[in-house]
């Protein structure tokens, strides 16, 4: 969650650091508004975005007359495509010295960073040489120490009378970083003011969405204003939405497949109006939510409803489409594309229910046909080019590759592996663990504190993984605990040097992650995710929540950052006679355990993996890192790679806590960029997929 300026000050004032005095102003209040505080006034838009003072969003008004007219014109800009609904009147500081100082919780370098500069304002941006800022490292766990602090102090260039109200203020920042779990927590610029005073001028704040969720009162931080209706509306309903510019509203369960469906409809010249991601709770409540969202907003042309059926059954999603539109009217048109676990049921329910804006599609191909004919004439055209990646050149004739592959081992597992389940006695640990042993899964125990000495569905339930580890060879563990303890279940698991702990929780407070996938060291223990779908040998053993019959053995290790893309690629892969040695969900968190540069050291010299296919998303730097292994290394084996939301708007997050595309990178195209100079076969969607593999592997 993204605080504006004001709200940041108020969790700073919180926290006791001082701050302006100023007021929030909105457009209903100006005819009448008097500023609480004395004149010169400094008028501050308040937009989630950057850039402000260079757009004019920053300005000075010496009266009340210039400052009514400022604000009313301030009302009507429009900075970086973000209204202005708010603007902070403050009075001016007296300024004696500008500096910055920030604490982020940095994905790329893995650690909690310190950053402070003896330039402040947009000067910090463009310092070079002996202005360059001082970045340190923080550890999560010992956390800030006076050594830290000091050598900030000094990068500030004062004088060292002031040293004990820096000390104090920094130490409050990082008080409020540890206790309201703040990814980000920027004061820029920092003002040293002319009676000697340490001041927060303006601020930045980042709040971590999980620790929201598991600290409810901070909700009051959020502020609905810089939202569209439609993305609060989402917000209350549990949905994961963002508002884009297209006509074509989508519907999909599962982030990463709704991450490629925006991308497929951008490419296809059907502009995507949202990104949503119902999820597996796909009930007739939830369903009638979403769509009422997307008749209900203007730009919503028709509606693409696009699932793949995992876990969650296309027939009970159909079953609550049939029920939210059951004796009443669809104002738009829907086209309904259904794959997967129970696909066929669900479009015969649909063809019964016979609803004449429903429109039922078996193939992606049929489905963006359908929206073809329902384009209306007048909707903006937006262009999202889509680069011609050159195809492989076969060799010679594969028919028979997938076929007679040998054992995989590459990572230790197999049917005959032990696993643990952490949290067994959990209604969905079970539900789970019961679909795991039906494919094979050699599920020996279960563990739940205070709970020793049950069986559950025949499996022994002991107090701690210690207790289950001395009756049990234990292979793998697979968590099933709430997120508020769900890295301190890690870490039990890792005491005991369990060589494969999958953590399928998602929602973990970021920090408390990285503390404990930092604090499994030394122990041999691979971490898979958090928010990870798990691992599966195809007809050996599932650890974790993937749908077992869209996995055939063959040549092709799938690693993903997305369940319902790895379930969608196996799919396609398996129908078309391709089968997989291996499929791993990393995991969608911004800090995981096991990556893709781990995984595939570990088929590097595996005799049943013949190419790797790596599904990535926007976010992050896997993907760049993987490349740089593969040419570091010389790694043999073809990898093809499909990148998911190569169309997402910079700064929104589209579902997993890691995909959300940095302002400040090279973005989507430099992601790509790396995966081609590295020698990786670019897939631009799913559906072309097997043709590609197939004549990868027919030259590999």
């Amino acid at each position: 969650m993204f605080l504006n300026e004001h709200m940041s000050k108020v969790l700073f004032a919180e926290a006791g650091i001082d701050t302006p005095a100023g007021d929030l102003l909105t457009p209903g209040q100006l005819a009448e508004y008097t500023p609480a505080v004395s004149a010169p006034w400094f008028l501050k838009a308040q937009v989630l975005t950057g850039g402000r003072g260079k757009a004019g969003g920053i300005r000075r008004a010496a009266t009340l007359k210039e400052l009514r007219e400022t604000a009313q014109d301030m009302f009507t800009m429009e900075i970086k495509g973000h209204r202005v609904p708010f603007l902070r009147i403050e009075s001016a500081t007296d300024i004696r010295r500008e500096c910055y100082l920030s604490f982020v919780l940095s994905r790329e370098r893995r650690d909690l960073l310190l950053t402070t500069s003896r330039a402040g304002g947009i000067h910090v941006e463009s310092s070079t040489g002996q202005q360059k800022p001082l970045v340190q490292r923080v550890p999560l766990d010992s956390g800030l120490r006076e050594h830290h602090l000091r050598a900030a102090f000094f990068e500030m260039g004062v004088e060292k009378e002031h040293w004990a109200g820096f000390k104090a203020m920094a130490e409050k920042l990082y008080r409020a970083v540890r206790e309201y779990g703040l990814l980000l927590a920027e004061i820029n610029p920092l003002v040293l003011t002319c009676d000697g005073r340490w001041v927060a001028l303006d601020g930045k704040v980042e709040l971590d969405d999980s620790v929201v969720d598991l600290q409810p009162d901070l909700e009051r931080f959020y502020t609905p204003e810089h939202h569209s209706r439609e993305e609060n509306l989402a917000r209350e309903a549990g949905l994961s939405y963002v508002e884009l510019k297209g006509w074509v509203g989508i519907l999909v369960n599962g982030a990463g497949l709704a991450m490629a469906t925006m991308d497929l409809l951008n490419f296809s010249g059907l502009s995507a109006a949202n990104f949503m991601d119902l999820g597996g709770a796909a009930d007739a409540s939830r369903m009638r939510r979403a769509l009422d969202l997307l008749f209900e907003n203007r730009n919503v042309r028709a509606v693409f409803i696009n699932l793949f059926g995992g876990i969650v059954s296309c027939a009970d999603v159909a079953r609550a489409l049939v029920d939210a539109l059951e004796g009443g009217d669809a104002p738009k048109p829907i086209v309904v594309r259904m794959a997967g676990h129970e696909s066929a049921e669900g479009r015969a329910l649909l063809h019964d229910f016979a609803h004449p804006s429903v429109t039922i599609a078996q193939e992606m191909h049929e489905a963006l046909d359908a929206l073809r004919s329902m384009k209306p004439a007048d909707v903006p055209r937006i262009e999202f080019p889509l680069p011609q990646e050159p195809d492989p050149v076969p060799q010679h004739n594969g028919q028979e590759a997938a076929a007679c592959v040998p054992v995989y081992n590459g990572m230790g597992l197999d049917s005959s592996s032990g696993v643990l389940v952490q949290g067994l006695t959990g209604r969905v640990a079970q539900r789970h663990a019961a679909l795991m042993m039906e494919y094979g899964t050699r599920v020996v125990a279960g563990v739940t504190p205070f709970k020793g000495g049950q069986e559950v569905m025949g499996i022994p339930v002991y107090d701690s993984v210690h207790e289950a580890c001395r009756h049990h060879r234990i292979d793998a563990s697979i968590i099933f605990v709430p997120a508020a303890f769900a890295p301190d279940a890690v870490l039990e698991a890792a005491a005991e040097e369990i060589p494969w702990v999958v953590c399928i929780t998602e929602g973990i407070p970021q920090a408390a992650m990285l503390s404990a996938l930092k604090n499994i060291q030394p122990s041999p223990t691979c971490v898979v995710g958090p928010n990870t779908p798990g691992i599966v040998v195809p007809h050996q053993l599932k650890i974790g929540i993937m749908p077992g019959y869209v996995f055939s053995p063959g040549p092709v290790a799938v690693f993903s950052r997305s369940g319902t893309l790895t379930y969608e690629a196996a799919s396609r892969l398996s129908a078309a006679g391709i089968g997989q040695s291996v499929c791993v969900g990393v995991g969608g968190d911004s800090f995981v355990g096991t990556g893709f540069v781990d995984l595939c050291e570990r088929v590097r010299h595996d005799a049943a993996t013949r190419a790797v296919l790596v599904l990535g998303e926007v976010g992050g730097r896997a993907e760049e890192e993987l490349a740089e292994y593969v040419r570091r290394t010389g790694f043999s084996k073809p990898v093809v790679s499909f990148v998911a939301a190569r169309t997402a708007p910079p700064g929104r997050r589209l579902g997993h806590a890691g995909a959300i595309l940095d302002e400040t990178t090279g973005g989507v195209e430099a992601k790509l960029q790396a995966m081609r100079e590295a020698g990786f076969t670019i897939c631009p969607d799913l559906a072309s997929l097997p043709r590609i593999m197939r004549a990868v592997l027919d030259r590999a």
